[in-house]
């Protein structure tokens, strides 16, 4: 692993429910090719803040690579739907683009 992913580990360690660190360790995981754990990062933050937006983007990236694009599609929605409530249009274009991507 590497030193990135060991720091943020100890600083999850401290503030296990933090969004940031949360994706940014799911971000370190998969550049290490650990999805599977980059995905339980990714949905401890739907848990505790689904108003995170950035998490659907890269989580539904991560569920199109394994194969399952109804379950990115939806996450795609959702995502959509957060970034609309935030007023967020910048995320929410992201995340139409992806959609659209995939969908058609």
């Amino acid at each position: 692993m590497t030193d990135r992913i060991e720091k943020l580990k100890a600083f999850l360690a401290q503030s296990p429910n933090d969004c940031f660190l949360n994706h940014a360790l799911a971000l370190e995981l998969i550049k290490a090719g650990d999805e599977a754990a980059a995905r339980q990062h990714f949905e401890i933050n739907l848990k505790n803040e689904p108003g995170y937006v950035a998490t659907y983007y890269h989580l539904g990236k991560l569920l199109e690579r394994a194969g399952t694009a109804d379950a990115a599609l939806k996450m795609y929605e959702e995502g959509m739907a957060q970034a609309k409530a935030k007023q967020d249009m910048h995320s929410f274009g992201e995340l139409r683009t992806a959609y659209d991507d995939l969908a058609y």
